[in-house]
């Protein structure tokens, strides 16, 4: 007989799960294991609501395992370390995105790009440990994790500022510097000016890039270049402007989680140009392919990146003062929280204070 999910392992923690696809979160008892002698283990102090988080507890992808407690942008305080762990110390401050484990053995993991082994463990969401049980993720008050699943954070960046980085910083960062599109001057369009787009913006201009926000909504133009320094706006929808801007664009980070016409904005790009989606959909695209063949450009896709990726991405943010445009609150706010975020009513991430509110009374 399988055991509950607060008998699995020896620590008991808490935090708060969703039983079905109403994707209604409420207080969970469960287990994590004991810490081993690779592990760190952590007490979270914050988490990020991730888009992500929302298509996983309602389904939206087919192959959620109830129930599930989201989170995948966790940062805190490290309380133990294992005997072989080298890297990081009682009283760190560290992030975990959204992977805690990989095959370690295969050439991707090899490479650092254990984000694509077909071995890996994702922090939640269905994902299996090695020894079977599920993976629960940050809306929870501690967490045991391998140590080279862990990053450490930039002392200089508040950390609730700084979660979510771990999951949309590096799905931006890590596309602009894998297809060429962070060297200086590049001209790079940015769909979307949500959770990952408005990260988007502040990377490429860190990085010297010129930037265009392309958006349906004419109200984020001042938004877009008056505080987060974009170069131009285009609306989405005013065929004028677009057709003004066509092969104009480099590159573009497509960060929209839900389908959408791909052609209009192929025909902004230059001639070798390529358009990145990174924003995660439950129904398929409309690729037009003749688009592609007139001027040899790419439509290609990626998924945040690789523990080295990630720690390179979190110190250029610490180097550059980078953080998310956060909105902090309490763990007994999440469900309003998601019904906003289901509306796109943030700006422009919302951010779990767990440490302070998640109690354990339950």
């Amino acid at each position: 007989m399988s055991k509950s999910p607060e008998e699995e392992h020896p620590q008991k923690v808490f935090g708060w799960a969703a039983r079905d696809p109403s994707g209604h979160l409420s207080p969970f008892k469960f287990s994590r294991r004991a810490n081993g002698d690779d592990d760190i283990s952590m007490k979270i102090l914050f988490c990020g609501m991730c888009h992500t988080d929302l298509h996983f507890i309602k389904n939206d992808f087919g192959f959620t395992d109830y129930p599930i407690v989201p989170g995948h942008e966790v940062v805190g305080e490290v309380t133990v370390v294992g005997s072989k762990v080298n890297k990081f110390k009682v009283g760190d401050k560290v992030g975990v995105g959204c992977l805690v484990g990989s095959c370690q053995t295969c050439d991707l993991c090899k490479s650092d790009l254990e984000n694509y082994c077909a071995g890996g463990i994702q922090t939640y969401g269905g994902s299996l440990n090695w020894d079977g049980t599920k993976t629960y993720g940050g809306y929870s008050n501690m967490l045991v994790v391998h140590q080279r699943y862990v990053v450490r954070m930039p002392e200089n960046l508040p950390l609730d500022g700084a979660a979510p980085l771990l999951c949309a910083g590096i799905t931006v960062y890590s596309p602009m510097k894998y297809f060429g599109l962070s060297q200086p001057g590049t001209h790079i369009g940015v769909v979307g000016l949500g959770g990952l787009g408005h990260v988007a913006v502040k990377f490429a201009k860190a990085m010297g890039m010129k930037v265009t926000v392309i958006s349906t909504s004419p109200s984020k133009e001042k938004e877009a270049i008056e505080r987060l320094g974009a170069d131009s706006f285009l609306v989405s929808r005013n065929q004028e402007q677009m057709l003004a801007a066509m092969g104009t664009l480099d590159g573009i980070i497509d960060t929209v989680s839900a389908v959408h016409p791909l052609q209009p904005l192929i025909l902004l790009l230059k001639p070798n140009g390529k358009l990145i989606v990174v924003g995660a959909t439950e129904k398929p695209f409309e690729l037009p392919i003749f688009p592609l063949l007139i001027g040899r450009k790419l439509v290609a896709g990626s998924a945040i990146g690789g523990i080295k990726e990630t720690q390179e991405m979190i110190d250029f943010a610490g180097q550059h003062g980078i953080t998310a445009d956060i909105e902090v609150i309490s763990m007994d706010y999440v469900n309003t929280a998601l019904e906003r975020l289901h509306k796109a009513d943030v700006k422009y991430r919302f951010v779990i204070d767990v440490a302070n509110t998640l109690k354990p009374n339950l």
